[in-house]
């Protein structure tokens, strides 16, 4: 009798994952390097500003518009580019384009700082580099767009596939906790550089720190998706879903032209300029983001995250100038803005544990309100007639309202991580970030409106208002989700419980 062997059993899964591990840390350390050269961007460029025009906010102002601007107008445009590209060309583009446009960017700064009684002696190409250092900065922070979404929308997402979704919570929570380290820890590296070196020092570490990392990121980044099978499995879909985008097109294309010449004879009229300029318009990659966008599930919570950003009530140039005027020390200033960022980090760790109870979305809830309860403290700064204790009290509620922010962020990522098709999740994130810059935007045109820091109160009433409007569409959007808000079941055995033991 002739017996069949069966094959021999698979290795075990724990060496797999393992070496998936392994490349999952290459990830976190290429993530790292990227956004320390970000965050040390952007806690330069407004001492560079300052530098260059002294006594004034005006270059720094403006940097800030232009950086805001190219964001909301640009951002959906990066994610179609994106969603037209395979992954090793996107790394291409955005690590030879962010790390580009900072070394330039640098460079600009280097000379500008070197040869300052150009500003006098050469005002032309003064003002010239200074351009040149807002455009590349702004392009650089684009790039930096891009890498954000393929990493954190769209990497994340795929490398968790087939596992328990503790493993996306985990991985969205260690990426924000590398960026929030990094936007606590780079400035005060750039800081100590200034502080005992110059300013052109950090300029000069800006731009070297981007030419070497540039060729590791790339090694990382690259080998992360050689490693990973689930990544090359997604990069050949979006090849299948681009081949099959261009035959629809052309096969639409060519149906269109034979529609038109049809009531070209019949008609024997063109369309009207009108009916061009409105067919351009729809056909535009922008407007096919946003409407992408706009038919999500998630929409409402992404307009509520967005309209977080519409606030003063943040260590940003508005309230740091404001706490100055009210006489706080610079280094108080300095260990609030610490301990805002070690508060932001606790979020990582909290917000899993969270999840894991009561889902997403509920997370989303209950983060957001908590945030909301944590800004009355800042609300009710206003009403003190001591300027100082007023100043301590707004720092503290801001401090103390980043818990629930960062965890709300994280619910509201993951959630459009879960609900978004993978052939979205590349515009609708770029979208999102787009959404971000203009109320970012708004931000810096209500401070150019009401400049006084006297007046600062009316900035903080209007903050807390867009806070309060995001936590009430969030909260109809969960009621519309899950066609409640309480557990009123649950909540009677609570209360019949209470009754019985009392």
């Amino acid at each position: 009798m002739n017996i069949e062997l069966s094959p021999p059993p698979p290795a075990p899964t724990h060496l797999q994952e393992e070496e998936k591990q392994a490349f999952i840390i290459r990830l976190y350390v290429a993530h790292f390097l990227s956004r320390w050269g970000a965050r040390m961007w952007e806690f330069s460029v407004g001492l560079y500003m300052i530098k260059l025009w002294p006594n004034s906010l005006l270059f720094a102002a403006i940097y800030g518009v232009v950086e805001s601007s190219s964001t909301a107008l640009f951002g959906p445009t990066v994610g179609q580019l994106l969603d037209n590209y395979t992954y090793v060309k996107v790394l291409r583009l955005w690590l030879i384009t962010q790390n580009l446009s900072f070394i330039l960017a640098g460079g600009s700064v280097i000379a500008l700082l070197t040869f300052s009684d150009w500003r006098f002696t050469n005002f032309t190409l003064f003002i010239s580099l200074v351009i040149l250092t807002n455009v590349s900065g702004a392009l650089g922070v684009l790039s930096t767009l891009a890498g954000t979404i393929l990493v954190e929308r769209e990497w994340v997402v795929v490398i968790s596939e087939g596992h328990p979704p503790e493993k996306l919570t985990k991985m969205n929570s260690v990426i924000r906790r590398i960026d929030l380290s990094c936007k606590l820890l780079a400035p005060v590296a750039t800081g100590f550089i200034i502080s005992f070196v110059s300013l052109k020092a950090s300029a000069t570490t800006l731009a070297l720190w981007t030419t070497l990392t540039v060729w590791v990121e790339y090694w990382l980044f690259t080998s992360v998706y050689q490693g990973i099978p689930a990544l090359q499995r997604s990069s050949q879909r979006r090849l299948a879903r681009l081949q099959t985008k261009s035959d629809l097109e052309e096969e639409n294309t060519s149906t269109l032209h034979e529609q038109k010449s049809l009531i070209s004879n019949d008609q024997g009229c063109k369309p009207s300029p009108r009916n061009k300029i409105i067919n351009w318009v729809s056909k535009a990659p922008i407007v096919s983001a946003w409407k992408a966008y706009i038919m999500q599930d998630v929409a409402l919570a992404g307009v509520s995250l967005a309209l977080l950003f519409f606030t003063v009530l943040s260590f940003g140039t508005l309230m740091t100038a404001t706490l100055e005027w009210q006489g706080i020390p610079t280094y108080a200033i300095g260990i609030a803005r610490g301990l805002n960022a070690v508060v932001g980090i606790a979020a990582t760790v909290v917000y899993p544990f969270l999840q894991s109870r009561i889902t997403s979305i509920r997370t989303g809830l209950w983060s957001i309100w908590s945030q909301w309860i944590c800004l009355l403290v800042c609300v009710g700064s206003i009403w003190m007639q001591n300027k100082s204790l007023s100043a301590y009290m707004l720092m503290a509620g801001v401090i103390l309202s980043r818990l629930g922010l960062w965890m709300f962020d994280l619910a509201v990522i993951q959630e459009m991580q879960d609900r978004v098709s993978e052939s979205d999740r590349c515009v609708v994130g770029a979208v999102q970030n787009s959404l971000q810059s203009i109320m970012d935007l708004l931000t810096y045109v209500m401070g150019i409106i009401i400049s006084n820091p006297m007046d600062f109160w009316k900035l903080n009433l209007m903050s807390f208002f867009a806070v309060t409007l995001a936590a009430m569409i969030y909260t109809y959007h969960l009621f519309r989700v899950r066609k409640h808000l309480i557990h009123y079941e649950k909540l009677a055995v609570v209360v019949q419980s209470y009754m019985r033991a009392s």
